[in-house]
């Protein structure tokens, strides 16, 4: 981990350095020390920004999900027949993880133990929700598949995005970029997903 200058210190430069060390050490395993340490200023000095690691949870958690529904606000996610729309939300969120990868990683790892926890589970349960309903449409529309469950499909699909937290790396040796990855996931979910014509 790199440790942050004094003099080059931000806000901004501080919420990296607590996602980086959430995501290391877990949030409950966290302490504002180890934040102090990692970001090389004081504790007071984090004090003098935010309350605690909370809040810092709850800044970072709040990128991620600002990301994740400005996408649902897009004019492609808004207009046009439902599948497009919903490859439109797919494609968009495996870009928005990719792009914000240390933050939608860190929301993807809450498990409810605190306030700002339990309100990013029902945030992204609402997301989900939205998601979920764009696919019922096109289900409804005769472009999905009627043997797979709504609900169930919308895991899968999820469940793929989400995957690639655990091994996406940008700028690693011969990894694929982002746009390569966010149209892999749509051709092989959707191939599954769409009914054959």
């Amino acid at each position: 981990m790199t440790m942050a200058k004094r003099d080059t210190y931000t806000p901004e430069s501080l919420l990296a350095v607590a996602v980086e060390v959430f995501n290391e050490r877990g949030y409950d395993g966290t302490s504002m020390e180890h934040l102090s340490r990692a970001a090389g200023i004081s504790k007071s000095s984090i004090y003098h920004h935010v309350k605690g690691k909370e809040e810092l949870l709850r800044l970072a958690i709040s990128r991620a999900l600002d990301g994740l529904f400005g996408i649902l606000q897009e004019p492609a996610a808004r207009e046009g027949r439902a599948i497009e729309r919903l490859e439109h939300v797919a494609r968009r969120t495996a870009e928005v993880l990719m792009e914000e990868l240390p933050y939608v990683t860190l929301l993807l790892r809450v498990r409810g133990n605190t306030d700002t926890e339990r309100w990013a589970m029902e945030r992204r349960r609402e997301f989900d929700h939205q998601v979920a309903e764009l696919l019922k449409q096109a289900a409804a529309d005769g472009d999905l598949r009627s043997d797979v469950d709504a609900r169930l499909a919308t895991r899968l699909l999820f469940g793929m995005i989400n995957s690639i937290v655990e091994w996406y790396r940008p700028g690693r040796g011969g990894a694929a970029t982002s746009h390569e990855v966010a149209e892999a996931v749509i051709r092989t979910a959707f191939a599954g997903l769409r009914t054959q014509t």
